[in-house]
């Protein structure tokens, strides 16, 4: 794909994409109009990279839809010096806007291989206020904590507690809850020591992160 067939592309993922599923703030709309999102693809995958569709990446992950990434950073308001916890760096482009956005990124990917691409990623566009870590943060990630911001990139069957204990008081958190075919994209802030407001904001279909707890049917 051409240089300039690449820029309509990403022009026409906004307005046929991510426009029309209410992402209206224009900081968030300008974010994704600079952000390359086909560098952060395989090179088999540029003509792909702005197709309404979850890429695979390598070990069963996927990237996210485009029109739910923006959804999601438009409903976290992240703000500069936020200190953000992202779950599943993937491809790490999600990653790069977050970094553009706010103020510290903690990244946690459970594969190696795909944190290190995603470092030399970042890397390669001067992104130098994040910090990936491998390991499994399925159900939360003290380090750095606490955080203004959680962003969970894949779906959870229910939403591990010690999430919300590790946000700020005014910290946001966004996930996608349930067990499909439709889940729920929820928005989780606490208010107080003891108290969050939790706010469901669209029906869904995300791939589940890996390792997230499944509850225990119900048996008679």
């Amino acid at each position: 794909m051409a240089e300039m067939n690449i820029e309509l592309a990403r022009h026409n993922m906004i307005e046929q994409q991510i426009r029309p599923w209410d992402v209206l703030d224009p900081q968030v709309l300008d974010l994704v109009m600079r952000s390359p999102r086909e560098d952060f693809v395989a090179p088999s995958q540029r003509n792909l990279a702005f197709v309404d569709m979850e890429l695979p990446i390598g070990h069963g992950e996927r990237m996210m839809f485009p029109r739910l990434e923006a959804r999601m950073l438009q409903a976290l308001k992240v703000q500069p010096g936020d200190k953000v916890l992202e779950v599943g760096t993937g491809s790490g482009f999600v990653t790069l806007m977050l970094a553009r956005l706010g103020g510290h990124i903690t990244s946690v990917e459970i594969h190696e291989d795909l944190a290190l691409a995603a470092g030399k990623r970042l890397a390669a566009h001067g992104i130098e206020n994040v910090e990936i870590q491998v390991g499994d943060a399925a159900n939360g990630w003290s380090n750095n904590q606490p955080y203004d911001v959680i962003a969970i990139t894949g779906s959870l069957p229910t939403l591990p507690e010690a999430f919300i204990h590790q946000l700020q008081t005014g910290g946001r958190l966004f996930a996608v809850i349930g067990s499909g075919p439709v889940m729920e994209a929820k928005l989780v802030t606490r208010i107080n020591a003891n108290e969050w407001r939790e706010e469901v904001l669209f029906e869904t279909w995300l791939a589940r992160l890996q390792n997230a707890a499944i509850p225990p049917s119900f048996k008679f």
